[in-house]
């Protein structure tokens, strides 16, 4: 390995090639063999697609050269610096794709990433038991916490700010909280322009199947939905109406009994492209075109949005976008600077795709040997 390293660098970093072995090699030692920063090593070991491949390559070979190894020896908890992202559901495209944002900002501003599930919605009110939960992050060297549509984060929030650790909010549940910080999207305005592209197909009988009544983005995507409507000079018809959970399943039992009725909608519009993949399930089952006769829309454009058959037309949020933006506010709180604004919107737009198409003449969706 040596030899080989002494042909690869020659002079002055083939002698660090020979050191002594009696040291680790660090961090440093590579990007001096390479002559780029320790940044850019980092980089390149995280799998970061930001370094030409030249640049890739020669700090592969010097950590190769140099047998570079991470090290994995404890670090005082005074010197490390993490993030950590809490949330109460499961990991889902939106989820994951807000992660993305945070993942690579945490990664610039070298800090390590931490995710945690939050405490019992029962329990995590109690003061105590918030206070309890953030001592442990602090513990374990988290400096600020990001909370990814997490319900009922008073107490957590409140104990965070007794403890000097920044709080973020990403699409938050419910808004009051005095002390909250958030980003978000413009949900309301989102909403609102996919409804008009379906009225502006001829659409007249329009479903809304919608998120937990007691979230504010969900109510607010409602609300769009229901201005533009308005605007139009049509009636929101209460039995196209539903309100539940954001997931697949959900979408697939009120999509279901919406297109089972008498007089069905010609299109239905998701509160997320999960509801709206359960949406598609369903009129698939029920042999209903997409979108000869019925037209789809979801939110989020999540990657799975153009995956479905047909594509999804879906509102798209800048997910990566809004992580980033949340490890921004807390790194510039963690340094004394208060935030610009307690609650920041990101612009939405439509992405249109296959699963939207002119209202059918007829006014109701077709069946294949009827229904």
């Amino acid at each position: 390995m040596r030899t080989w390293a002494r042909n690869y660098f020659g002079g002055e970093e083939a002698r660090m090639a020979d050191r002594s072995t009696t040291r680790r090699t660090t961090l440093a030692d590579v990007a001096a063999a390479t002559g780029v920063s320790k940044a850019t090593v980092s980089k390149v070991l995280n799998g970061r697609d930001d370094v030409g491949g030249a640049t890739r390559e020669r700090v592969l070979g010097a950590v190769a050269a140099l047998d570079y190894r991470p090290t994995t020896s404890h670090v005082p908890t005074a010197t490390r610096r993490a993030i950590a992202v809490v949330y109460d559901i499961p990991a889902s495209p939106y989820i994951l794709g807000v992660l993305q944002g945070v993942l690579t900002e945490s990664s610039d501003g070298q800090l390590d990433l931490l995710t945690r599930l939050a405490p019992e919605r029962e329990v995590r009110t109690q003061r105590t038991v918030a206070r309890e939960w953030v001592a442990e992050q602090s513990a374990a060297g988290v400096t600020g916490i990001v909370g990814l549509t997490l319900a009922r984060p008073g107490a957590l929030i409140e104990a965070a700010a007794d403890a000097g650790v920044p709080f973020v909010m990403v699409d938050p549940v419910d808004t009051n909280h005095r002390g909250m910080v958030s980003v978000s999207s413009s949900n309301w305005t989102g909403a609102r322009t996919a409804a008009a592209h379906l009225i502006a197909l001829g659409h007249r009988r329009i479903g809304w199947i919608g998120g937990p009544e007691l979230s504010e983005a969900a109510r607010d995507r409602f609300y769009g939905f229901t201005a533009a409507l308005d605007a139009a000079g049509i009636e929101v018809d209460p039995e196209l109406v539903r309100a539940d959970e954001f997931d697949v399943a959900t979408g697939a039992r009120h999509a279901h009994d919406l297109l089972s009725a008498l007089d069905p909608p010609t299109a239905i519009m998701a509160a997320d492209d999960e509801l709206a993949v359960g949406v598609l399930a369903v009129a698939h089952e029920l042999g209903i075109r997409v979108p000869d006769d019925l037209s789809v829309t979801g939110f989020d454009d999540t990657p799975q949005a153009s995956w479905t058959t047909p594509p999804l037309t879906t509102v798209h949020q800048d997910l990566d976008g809004m992580g980033r933006m949340a490890v921004q506010a807390i790194i510039a709180m963690s340094t004394g600077k208060p935030p610009t604004s307690r609650h920041v919107e990101l612009a939405t737009s439509l992405t249109i795709r296959n699963s939207t198409g002119t209202a059918p003449t007829g006014g109701t969706a077709s069946r294949e040997g009827g229904a």
